[in-house]
Parts: structure tokens; C-alpha cells; sequence
């Protein structure tokens, strides 16, 4: 669903005239969004860039204040959704089934960052409509350790209160992550998605802080332990 006739050009053309351009602009009007650590985004090269999720306009605000253009992977209810399918699938967005083995939408998140591209999973795999972050499932970090590429974990916050009533929102962007150690099966899949998920939170707690204070210019703090290795 989310291949057709024309898409290595029409995509790139959607994505910097309507995505960049009219929904970037009208996301930072109506969000008010502002954007922490983008500059940690790798500008090249094949990575993962892990999401919490909890509301529609996540998407809009990720893809607004990331430097790269992010190729989503999305749940298939969505692309059936008429205007909303058409509209996500014009900027190359990848279909997934939820709570099932989906071989075909792995194959495909793999070759997207094989292909230097950046993919873009929201790795609790819904909307966590509680205002709680969620468990991560492995699929990021599966794709990661296999393909041998980072993760670059980001938090949003602020979309749970968000309405069309101008309240703030803002995006955090942490350090990437390498698992070149983790194991090939499902505890280095799993090990890994825990680590993708705490640094998600650390993320989202210093929104939650910068937003206490007024959103002041600055960036997250590095990382104050990284793992060199998988547990054992």
C-alpha cells in the first residue's frame, strides 16, 4: 500500500511543498512548536527514529521539526481511512498490521533504511491516550540491530492538551543509539527496546520541565551513562 507508479519523485516534491511547506507552517502556527536537539538528527545514512505517541497531531509535529524527511510506518487502518490514506501515502508513509506478524511491512522498514532513509515508528504501537508513556515493542529496534543502523530516540509533548487552541507543543531529539552488540533474537530486541524507551522518557521529562519553565532555548542533556555493550 504504500508503492505507486511515480512515488521516487512525487514523494520528495510532497514532502517539501505540502508536508515542509504547508503543514510545517501551519503546525508551527497552531502549535506553537518548538524544537529541541534537531541538530542530533544524522543528516545522512540509514537510521531509526523511535517516537512516543499520543495524539493525532504527533505525526505533523515530528515531521515539522525533524531535518530530515521521515518515512513513517503507520498502522493499515489508517491508509484505508479516505483523504488520510491518499495524504499519507502521497509522502511515502509504510503500512503496518497491528498485533500480527507482518513479514512483508518488516521487509519493507528494513529496505527503507537500507536505503540511507530515516523511518519513523511510534514504538509503543498506538496512541497512548492515558497521558502515561507506554512499553516499547521491539519492531525499532529489530530493524536497527538487523540492518546495523541507529536509533534516534524523540519525545513529543504537550499534544494531549493540544485542540486547535494554540497550546504549546514541543519535540526532543536525543543522542542516537547504537546496539551493534545486542543479540539477533528476542532479548537483544527486547534489552534494546527498553534502552530506546528510557531515554524516550528521560526526553519527555525534560520537555515536561522546559514547559513548567516556559519552554526556554536550550537542548537536552547528554546521555549520563551509555552502554557499551548488551547485558549479559
Amino acid at each position: 500500500m504504500s508503492d505507486f507508479p511515480g512515488s521516487r519523485v512525487i514523494v520528495p516534491f510532497m514532502w517539501w511543498t505540502f508536508g515542509k511547506g504547508l503543514i510545517g507552517g501551519l503546525t508551527h502556527a497552531l502549535a506553537r512548536l518548538r524544537v529541541y536537539g534537531a541538530e542530533r538528527v544524522p543528516r545522512e545514512g540509514g537510521a531509526v527514529l523511535a517516537m512516543n505517541h499520543f495524539h493525532y497531531m504527533d505525526p505533523a509535529a515530528f515531521g515539522t521539526a525533524c531535518p530530515r524527511r521521515i518515512v513513517f510506518a503507520a498502522k493499515v487502518e489508517a491508509h484505508r481511512v479516505p483523504g488520510l490514506g491518499q495524504l499519507i501515502r502521497s509522502h511515502g508513509t509504510l503500512s503496518v498490521r497491528r498485533g500480527e506478524s507482518d513479514r512483508d511491512a518488516l521487509r519493507r522498514m528494513r529496505e527503507t533504511v537500507r536505503n540511507n532513509e530515516l523511518l519513523g515508528m511510534f514504538v509503543e504501537g498506538t496512541r497512548q491516550r492515558g497521558g502515561e508513556l507506554g512499553e516499547a515493542k521491539p519492531g525499532a529496534a529489530m530493524v536497527a540491530i538487523q540492518e546495523g543502523v541507529p536509533v534516534v530516540p524523540a519525545a513529543v509533548y504537550g499534544t494531549l492538551e493540544w485542540n486547535w487552541n494554540l497550546r504549546p507543543v514541543s519535540v526532543a531529539f536525543g543522542e542516537p543509539l547504537r546496539f551493534d552488540e545486542h543479540a539477533r533474537n528476542s532479548r537483544g530486541y527486547r534489552d534494546a527496546s527498553t534502552e530506546v524507551m528510557d531515554e524516550i522518557r528521560r526526553l519527555w521529562d525534560f520537555l515536561a520541565q522546559a514547559h513548567e519553565l516556559g519552554r526556554p532555548v536550550g537542548t537536552p542533556p547528554l546521555r549520563a551513562h551509555l552502554r557499551s555493550k548488551a547485558p549479559r
